[in-house]
């Protein structure tokens, strides 16, 4: 039994954790968690709607730009010490922040759903190309236990992991570019006219690919908290997450185009090219490690923000619960059919939320960022709480109508991420100017 206590996670809210993660750790890690078909999928949609340079240049600059937000809260947990969930209770108080860890628990799980569908096609392409069985049921089934094994193990387990994951991957992407330039012409790509097929603009390109950057505020903190130094949290993430969405994103365009120029049916998968050709398995390979990479650590922070919600739980309980449940939903119909719909949904609910959280920590004040957050309930948000939860329902309800009812030509992400924190930032100082006044008339 004490064997068996060793092997699992000891992972906590607070800020007693090891400061674990180096600069190699930190690219390797947000390499790892980017290079991964969903972000392949995201790259798929831009081409043929736009040009090819047109398309990575969105990517390039896009990514730039959405990457901000997600250091910035990185760069939180890492002086703190907390999660990104216990990271909420500042700006939005007790109820608010178990509101919105309660959401980001079931975004979460609802991403390691896809992912481990993916995993799962993956893997059983895999075994089929080698041994002629096939069952994905099972495979899915049995990618998402390796997932969750990964994740009782805690921190340490998935730095460990992610670190060889990323290498592979890197590695077997670039096999697979080789591969593609080998049996296609890759050079016509830059030619290639185009297409409108996913009703992609400019505009909504650049949207897209901002909000996969902002899919991933809302768990920053809680690897980010590991890192060493702040400048490793910056710079490392900044390097890892760019560097991802160029290959991921690149290659999906990139097998996209060929697959239109070559009078095939549009694809992603880069197994589907190359399958005729004898190099199916390392395509395959490719995805599946990337998908098992992302989907650890999609399952570690919905166990984080279940144990914000209940204070108190021993790690491995909720990871496990978790986990069992992930593995069930994996199987649900259609699931992969909502996946644009899903992406435009994360940036509806964590744009605003974490845009709260950043003008609350970086321009209204750091006073109360620590560890007492976890203690002091009575005393955990501050008097400008119920601005926050206003500021955030407003803003969220911007991105859904902009999103889903009137998009705009420039896409909703960045507008709204600027008016949300725009709006806290303005209640916050007229409540406090407000409530100075009023002790200063007292006090007269």
């Amino acid at each position: 039994m004490a064997f068996f206590h060793r092997l699992l996670g000891q992972d906590t809210l607070d800020d007693h954790q090891h400061k674990s993660l180096g600069a190699f750790g930190t690219v390797a890690l947000w390499l790892g968690a980017n290079v991964v078909v969903t972000t392949i999928l995201t790259g798929m949609l831009l081409v043929p709607d736009l040009p090819f340079t047109t398309a990575m240049g969105s990517v390039l600059i896009g990514s730039l730009i959405g990457a901000i937000p997600l250091l910035l809260v990185g760069l939180m947990g890492q002086r703190t010490g907390l999660p990104s969930m216990a990271l909420t209770r500042r700006a939005y108080g007790p109820l608010g922040s178990r509101l919105i860890s309660l959401v980001n628990m079931g975004v979460l799980i609802a991403w390691s759903w896809i992912q481990a569908l993916l995993a799962g096609m993956s893997l059983n392409y895999a075994i089929q190309a080698t041994t002629g069985y096939s069952n994905l049921p099972l495979m899915t089934i049995l990618c998402e236990s390796v997932v969750v094994l990964i994740v009782l193990r805690g921190h340490l387990g998935i730095e460990r992991v992610e670190r060889w994951a990323a290498m592979a991957m890197v590695g077997l992407a670039a096999l697979v570019l080789y591969q593609l330039n080998l049996h296609y012409d890759v050079s016509t790509l830059l030619d290639m006219p185009v297409e409108a097929r996913n009703g992609i603009t400019l505009g909504i390109a650049f949207d897209i690919v901002i909000a996969t950057a902002f899919s991933w505020i809302s768990s920053s903190a809680d690897y980010n908290r590991n890192c060493k130094s702040g400048a490793i949290a910056v710079w490392g993430t900044y390097i890892g997450y760019v560097m991802a969405a160029m290959i991921a994103m690149g290659l999906g365009a990139a097998v996209s185009g060929l697959s239109v120029l070559n009078g095939m049916e549009q694809t992603y998968d880069p197994t589907r090219l190359l399958s005729g050709f004898g190099f199916g398995l390392p395509a395959a390979l490719v995805i599946f490690f990337s998908v098992m990479t992302t989907n650890v650590m999609a399952v570690y922070s919905a166990t984080l923000s279940c144990m914000n919600v209940s204070p108190g739980m021993a790690f491995w309980k909720p990871a496990l619960i978790i986990g069992v449940v992930t593995v069930f939903g994996a199987l649900i119909p259609g699931i992969l059919d909502q996946f644009q719909n899903f992406l435009l949904l994360i940036g509806a609910l964590f744009i605003p939320a974490f845009s709260v959280i950043i003008v609350d920590y970086y321009l209204v004040g750091r006073d109360g960022y620590s560890p007492e957050l976890l203690k002091a309930r009575h005393q955990l948000g501050r008097p400008t709480a119920p601005v926050a939860i206003g500021a955030y329902v407003i803003g969220a309800g911007l991105a859904a109508y902009w999103s889903l009812v009137a998009p705009l030509a420039f896409g909703a992400s960045l507008p709204v991420f600027i008016i949300t924190g725009g709006l806290y930032w303005l209640g916050a100082m007229l409540l406090t100017k407000s409530r100075a006044n009023a002790s200063q008339t007292t006090g007269e």
